[in-house]
């Protein structure tokens, strides 16, 4: 896990925020390392520690953290200041929600098995995303159309905390992306849904009853992923500073590495070692604490 920031540099100290969240939710004592530090508590179970640190201090410390901690809390590490981002650009899927919609399309055609191995390799960043999304589509030649609403209403689910997320980064007055090496098909409703503004994906070429096996090109892929980052980040008149970034696999990298705050949630090795803090608890929401935002101040959505 990477805490790199341009606001701080290995020679130099700067206000770090140390953020610890528990996944059950209650007040555990702070570690030795942070008891000096001022605290202030987020919410249940998340705190919050200041203090100033250069860059190799934080790294260090990061590692601390993680052997002391365990697998049962969720810690960011980071520059304390413009930690509140304007710009939120999500994965689909594995992130904001808990399926690969092209595995469970596969499902439908009896094929789940041979291409869900592919789709694991591609998001461990083993295969080429284009090549193996190409393979993957033509595979599904056939599959009739009724499949995909039939896929989406039986099969697909927000993940935890997304709509708190989206809700309270657009009450900030911030803008919230949806962006998908999948299919418009999903992404506009999940999109709906989930309460982003806007969303980006592949297009499935289909005749009126069945899947035609072709995707519509250009495919959207890692470099796609940035591209859209940097359009919104253009248009909305701020700089990569001001953008958190969320994903899961090898194909959300750039996005990852782009942004103020990059976030895997549940991510493969390859985007953890890569993200400047990992969610491995349920929510989505947590990000709200890593930015520094008291759940006092989110907008509370259900599940």
């Amino acid at each position: 896990m990477s805490t790199t920031s341009s606001a701080a540099s290995a020679d130099a100290s700067v206000l770090f925020a140390v953020v610890i969240v528990s996944h059950d939710g209650e007040r555990h004592a702070a570690p030795e390392r942070l008891q000096s530090a001022s605290i202030r508590i987020l919410g249940p179970g998340a705190m919050e520690f200041r203090l100033p640190l250069s860059e190799d201090e934080a790294e260090a410390l990061s590692g601390e953290l993680e052997a002391e901690l365990g697998a049962g809390f969720d810690v960011f590490i980071g520059p304390d200041e413009g930690r509140a981002k304007k710009l939120l650009i999500c994965d689909m899927d594995s992130t904001v929600i808990g399926q690969e919609c092209i595995d469970e399309l596969a499902d439908y055609a009896g094929i789940k098995s041979e291409i869900s191995k592919i789709t694991e390799r591609a998001m461990r960043g083993e295969l080429d995303f284009e090549a193996a999304l190409t393979e993957r589509v033509g595979l599904l030649k056939g599959l009739s159309v009724s499949a995909l609403q039939q896929c989406f209403d039986e099969r697909i689910t927000l993940n935890p905390g997304v709509k708190t997320l989206t809700a309270t980064m657009k009450a900030r007055g911030g803008k919230c992306l949806l962006v998908s090496g999948g299919f418009t098909y999903f992404t506009s409703r999940v999109a709906k849904a989930a309460g982003f503004d806007e969303n980006y994906a592949n297009t499935l070429e289909m005749d009126e009853k069945a899947l035609t096996g072709e995707v519509g090109r250009p495919i959207l892929g890692r470099q796609a992923k940035l591209d859209r980052l940097n359009e919104a980040v253009a248009a909305m008149g701020i700089t990569d500073a001001d953008v958190i970034s969320m994903g899961d696999g090898a194909n959300d990298m750039a996005m990852i590495e782009a942004a103020g705050m990059g976030v895997g949630y549940h991510p493969h090795p390859v985007l953890a070692e890569a993200a400047n803090a990992v969610i491995k608890g349920p929510s989505l929401a947590t990000a709200l604490y890593f930015q520094g935002i008291p759940k006092s101040e989110w907008v509370v959505v259900e599940d």
